[in-house]
């Protein structure tokens, strides 16, 4: 398990049908070693700090691996490094064997899994398109949002090591399958809400359901 491209992008203003909009999900790749801090790379910020970035979301992460189904769902678009507006593009990771509440560590920093990805318009905004928001909910390739358990420094290559399984043992496609399809899983999602990490609003999501 390796990091192939660290990416990072301040916000910025674009204009998209008629109206200014302040985006982060223009992301480029670096080089360099970066520190990482508790909330996000040094060089990289969030536009909406509502729903996206945050300690919970502090860093996102996309596996190279689904890059091939996007070149087939879109050929002759340019799928650089970092187009879903991630910060770590990882290789040998993914949403299915990824629990929430495992712990990585890349470079010197550790991370935390806390939550999948669910897509906003923006997305639609990166690939001039807006039909990518319900594609991508539907593929299921959600990549996955991770907490800084301890800053660090972090470059394109660093190995990635599994260094904590949460007991739970729910996986980070768990919660998308509860969220989307299996809305009657209710065994899963009191696994997930065992799981101290679980982010507030996945929390709610669930002991409403199983409330009612």
């Amino acid at each position: 398990m390796r990091l192939l491209s660290l990416n990072v992008g301040i916000p910025r203003v674009i204009v998209w049908n008629g109206r200014e909009i302040e985006t982060g999900i223009f992301k480029h790749p670096v080089t360099e070693k970066i520190p990482l801090r508790r909330f996000n790379f040094d060089g990289d910020r969030q536009a909406d700090l509502e729903v996206h970035g945050g300690e919970t979301k502090a860093v996102y992460a996309y596996p190279s691996e689904h890059y091939e189904h996007w070149r087939h769902e879109y050929p002759g678009m340019d799928l650089p490094w970092g187009m879903f507006g991630e910060n770590l593009t990882v290789e040998g990771l993914d949403e299915g064997s990824l629990h929430i509440g495992d712990r990585l560590r890349v470079g010197t920093a550790e991370l935390v899994v806390t939550e999948p990805r669910m897509p906003c318009f923006k997305l639609g905004v990166r690939f001039g398109r807006m039909d990518i928001v319900k594609r991508f909910l539907e593929s299921r390739l959600s990549g996955f949002y991770l907490a800084v358990a301890r800053e660090g420094e972090v470059q394109a290559g660093d190995r990635i090591e599994r260094i904590g399984e949460d007991a739970e043992r729910v996986t980070v496609r768990d919660i998308v399958r509860v969220h989307v399809q299996d809305k009657d899983d209710l065994e899963t999602m009191r696994r997930a809400l065992r799981i101290d990490v679980l982010p507030a609003q996945w929390r709610e999501e669930f002991t409403d359901r199983l409330s009612r």
